[in-house]
C-alpha cells in the first residue's frame, strides 16, 4: 500500500514502556491525513512484521481514542476493522495501536482506475449493506450527532470555510436552521460508521478490506453513511453518485434525508 502521500519519515516520540514490546525494530512516519486533533504514526519496515498504527491523543482527543478502541473491538467480529494490539489510557492521555488495513483507500483506487470506478463502487455499496445488516439491537453506541453538531455549533467550533460548494458563504447558524427545517425524518436505524468516507475505505483484489476512523459509529439513520459517501463521489461524477445509490439499494432517494445528513456532516 503506498504510503508516501500521507506521510513522513520522524523520530519515535516520547511513548507507554507498555508499547515497546509492539514497537521495537520498526519505523516511524506521521500521517498527515485525519488526525482529528490527535497524532497518527505509521510502523513498518520490521522485517517479518505486519505494518501497524498508532494514534494519540491528550484530553477530548483521548476520550476520543477510547470510544473508538470499545468501537473496534466491538465491531470486530462483524466485519473487517484494525485488529486492536494495545490500548493505554491513563492522565489524560491514551494510546491506541492497531494492525494496517491492507490496501489502497478507495479515493485511491478511484484516482488510479477510473475504468474499474464502477466496480469500485459497487464494492463500497455491498461492504455498506454488510455493515448496516449487523443486527442494531445489539449495538450499545449511539452514532447520532446531531446533539454533539449542537454543541460544536454553540462552541464555535464548525469550519465555515470548508462548507460544500452549495452551501459556500453560509454562517453555520444557517446551516443548522435549514437542516433543522428538514425534522422530523422517518427513522430507520442501523448500525452506521459514521464517517463513510473514500479515506476510511480500504481495498484489496476489488473488494473492501477494512474500513478505519470508526470513532462515530454506533446507532443512527441509514442515510448517514451513504450521504457522506455520495457526497464524497462527487469529485468523480454524478454517475458514481447515482450508481451508489443504485447499488446500494435506494435507485429513488428520500431527497430530503439526503440533504439532512450532508448538512449535518458540515459540522463535523
Amino acid at each position: 500500500m503506498p504510503h508516501d502521500y500521507r506521510d513522513h519519515p520522524c523520530s519515535p516520540p516520547p511513548h507507554p514502556a507498555g508499547l515497546a514490546a509492539y514497537t521495537d525494530g520498526y519505523s516511524w512516519s506521521r500521517d498527515t491525513v485525519g488526525q482529528s486533533g490527535g497524532a497518527v504514526y505509521r510502523l513498518h519496515g520490521k522485517p517479518g512484521a505486519p505494518s501497524r498504527y498508532i494514534k494519540h491523543g491528550r484530553g477530548d482527543v483521548a476520550h476520543d481514542l477510547a470510544d473508538e478502541m470499545l468501537r473496534l473491538r466491538w465491531l470486530a467480529p462483524h466485519i473487517a476493522v484494525p485488529a486492536v494490539r494495545h490500548f493505554e489510557h491513563r492522565a489524560g492521555e491514551a494510546w491506541l495501536l492497531m494492525d494496517a488495513v491492507r490496501g489502497r483507500t478507495a479515493w485511491q483506487a478511484l484516482a488510479s482506475a477510473p475504468e474499474h470506478a464502477g466496480n469500485i463502487v459497487d464494492a463500497l455499496a455491498r461492504f455498506l449493506r454488510r455493515l448496516h445488516a449487523i443486527p442494531a439491537d445489539g449495538c450499545p453506541f449511539s452514532g447520532d450527532r446531531l446533539h454533539k453538531a449542537r454543541a460544536r455549533l454553540d462552541a464555535g467550533l464548525v469550519d465555515e470555510e470548508d462548507f460544500d460548494e452549495e452551501r459556500a458563504g453560509w454562517s453555520a447558524g444557517r446551516v443548522w436552521n435549514e437542516m433543522t427545517a428538514l425534522l422530523p425524518l422517518p427513522p430507520e436505524p442501523v448500525v452506521t460508521h459514521g464517517d463513510y468516507s473514500l479515506d476510511n475505505l480500504f481495498l484489496n483484489h476489488g473488494e473492501v478490506a477494512g474500513c478505519i476512523d470508526v470513532g462515530r459509529a454506533g446507532i443512527a439513520d441509514r442515510y448517514q453513511d451513504p450521504a457522506i459517501l455520495w457526497n464524497c463521489l462527487g469529485e468523480f461524477g454524478p454517475s458514481l453518485q447515482r450508481r451508489l445509490l443504485e447499488s446500494y439499494g435506494i435507485p429513488r432517494p428520500d431527497q430530503r434525508r439526503l440533504r439532512f445528513h450532508l448538512m449535518l456532516d458540515e459540522f463535523f
